[in-house]
């Protein structure tokens, strides 16, 4: 294992800091527990909005916090969820007295701490509401939504959250637009080679040089298919087979396309990978109003991708175009 690294204990708590020091106007570590990331300056008198889960996908989860994003995240350790401490403490800091929205992956370890979190805020006198995020295509079939993994579509439910909230939407609206962004995005990944967990020390699955897998998951869970490596034209067709149909688009529609690097993955092939989607969907009459590309939510170092597709109202792409202040998605 080669990384570029100190302890492997000490991973998490020496990149959140690093991340303070780099972009102190935009991150700043608090909580009793060290495991917060905020914005610097709290507004009162809004929404507030908070996210949290395992470490190792940066940008997702806490790189999001910033203007027009989220408020305050809780970390995790790397591929784990954090405990309840810190996600009770990004809600009680995001807290401006307007009730705060939890977006929360749906992973056991996430959604048991976030409820946890929310019960005792609510001792607290504060208001909260949760949106759960199942976008992977791969981990359910439709009709099974509620088992779906929260992957790369958790950006886009952040971005439409922090928007609204930024424009002053109570936390009723806030939660139905985060709830429709949600709806509205499907994403499927294929992987090339795995990633090397630090504490762990060795790669989290095994996979032929000339095999890829289709729908495996961010911490390495299995995929719907593993096969000889295909050119970025085919792939491409593949993975948009997977999300077209699912989300029922239709010539006319528009949406916006995420075509999300999983950390290994030179940027010159994602944007390969998204001139065969923009191709594949031109000739279905789906215009992308908005395309992103890069590495949004990632696997530590694993080679590979995924695409993301949301489908757009004009409510949703007006939030979508809101200013952002952030490293990462900047508007």
């Amino acid at each position: 294992m080669k990384k570029l690294m100190n302890e492997p204990v000490n991973y998490v708590d020496e990149v959140l800091d690093g991340m303070q020091l780099a972009h102190p106007r935009i991150f700043k570590v608090d909580g009793a527990t060290g495991r917060v990331l905020r914005k610097p300056v709290l507004e009162p008198g809004r929404v507030g909005v908070v996210s949290g889960g395992g470490f190792g996908h940066l940008p997702m989860f806490a790189g999001y916090v910033g203007d027009g994003l989220l408020d305050a995240c809780a970390v995790g350790d790397v591929f784990a969820s954090p405990d309840m401490n810190p996600m009770l403490e990004a809600i009680r800091l995001a807290d401006g007295g307007k009730g705060v929205l939890c977006i929360v992956g749906n992973y056991g370890g996430d959604k048991m701490n976030f409820a946890m979190a929310c019960e005792f805020a609510e001792m607290e006198d504060i208001a909260v509401r949760q949106v759960l995020v199942t976008d992977d295509v791969a981990s359910a079939p439709a009709d099974q939504m509620n088992k779906r993994r929260g992957v790369a579509g958790m950006v886009y439910v952040m971005k439409i959250a922090g928007a609204a909230a930024a424009a002053g939407h109570d936390l009723a609206e806030v939660t139905s637009l985060a709830q429709r962004a949600a709806d509205n995005c499907r994403s499927v990944g294929v992987a090339l080679a795995s990633c090397i967990v630090p504490q762990s020390g060795r790669p989290t699955f095994e996979i032929a040089d000339d095999e890829i897998e289709i729908g495996m998951g961010i911490h390495g869970e299995p995929g719907v298919w593993r096969g000889k490596a295909k050119p970025a034209d085919a792939l491409a067709e593949e993975l948009l087979t997977h999300l077209t149909g699912d989300l029922s688009l239709a010539s006319g529609d528009r949406v916006s396309l995420l075509v999300n690097g999983l950390g290994a993955t030179p940027v010159e092939e994602l944007y390969i990978l998204h001139r065969a989607a923009r191709k594949i969907l031109s000739e279905q009459g789906i215009d992308v109003a908005i395309a992103r590309v890069g590495n949004y939510a990632t696997s530590m170092e694993m080679a590979g991708a995924s695409i993301t597709l949301m489908k757009l109202d004009q409510q949703l792409e007006t939030l979508l175009a809101a200013p952002a202040t952030n490293p990462f998605w900047s508007v």
